[in-house]
């Protein structure tokens, strides 16, 4: 079994946390292959801001200058890569910590402009959509019973670094290591309804119409998309879960995505999903 487990930076963002995620990484790699994919968004934007800059979203996507890429070049491959992947050796695991510049893990092409929910035409920026991956690096590290703890940074096939969204990173990497499972851990219990009850499944049509008509907005945006990309490609289990509760992160509730259709009335999910 090899999962691909994705963490959320606001589940990151103080010791305390990252011990008590990196306990629940070591329980579940004592169980199967997993390698971890890791964000930062609100450390990013703190950064940014301590140095007196504004971050920008566009569909909860960051619009990176290059400022804001030194930013995240600090928090991710610097702070949370280094503090995750030594307190997942701390728990009794063997991590390694990579981000997507090593061996072209994370090789990218620049993003296109987007069009936005809006309707404006937004220039991301240096923000990397992934492409043919090399992943074999993780594979082997993963054969070898490490841990490979990754910073959702992408590089260009020359070399420039770029922003990548973790969930996005995640899904791609997920298809790449042809992976059993995704999971996707974040601050609610998968995606809510109107109610703010948890959609226990959704199907990958239903995330195309609900992101066409709106109803998807902010960081859900990136998530649902990710998502869909691994459903349709190959991996067969697919969540969205809360890390917010203590639970092992393969029983921790959520939403699957199914291809099998849900009704569904809103989704919504906080802001920040680098």
């Amino acid at each position: 079994m090899t999962t691909v487990l994705k963490l959320g930076g606001e589940l990151l963002e103080d010791a305390a946390a990252v011990r008590d995620a990196a306990a629940r990484v070591v329980r579940l790699a004592s169980r199967e292959q997993v390698a971890v994919v890791h964000g930062g968004g609100r450390a990013i934007d703190a950064e940014l801001r301590s140095r007196g800059l504004t971050p920008r979203f566009a569909d909860g996507l960051r619009v990176t200058d290059d400022d804001a890429l030194d930013a995240v070049l600090t928090v991710l491959a610097g702070r949370t890569n280094t503090q995750l992947v030594a307190a997942v050796n701390g728990a009794g695991s063997k991590a390694v910590g990579l981000t997507g510049a090593d061996a072209q893990l994370g090789l990218c092409i620049r993003s296109a402009p987007i069009r936005t929910q809006s309707g404006e035409i937004v220039d991301l920026g240096l923000v990397g959509e992934p492409s043919l991956s090399n992943a074999d690096v993780v594979s082997d590290l993963l054969r070898l019973q490490y841990v490979p703890v990754i910073a959702s940074i992408g590089i260009a096939s020359d070399g420039t670094l770029l922003n990548i969204n973790a969930d996005t990173f995640a899904a791609h990497l997920a298809v790449a290591l042809r992976a059993d499972r995704l999971i996707v851990v974040g601050t609610t219990a998968g995606v809510l309804d109107g109610a703010g009850r948890t959609i226990v499944e959704m199907s990958e049509d239903e995330i195309d119409e609900m992101t066409a008509a709106g109803t998807a907005h902010s960081g859900m945006i990136a998530k649902l998309s990710a998502c869909r990309y691994a459903a349709t490609r190959g991996v067969p289990r697919v969540f969205i879960v809360s890390g917010r509760d203590g639970q092992d992160f393969d029983t921790a509730p959520g939403s699957r995505i199914v291809a099998s259709t849900v009704s569904v009335a809103a989704l919504s999910e906080p802001e920040y999903t680098d």
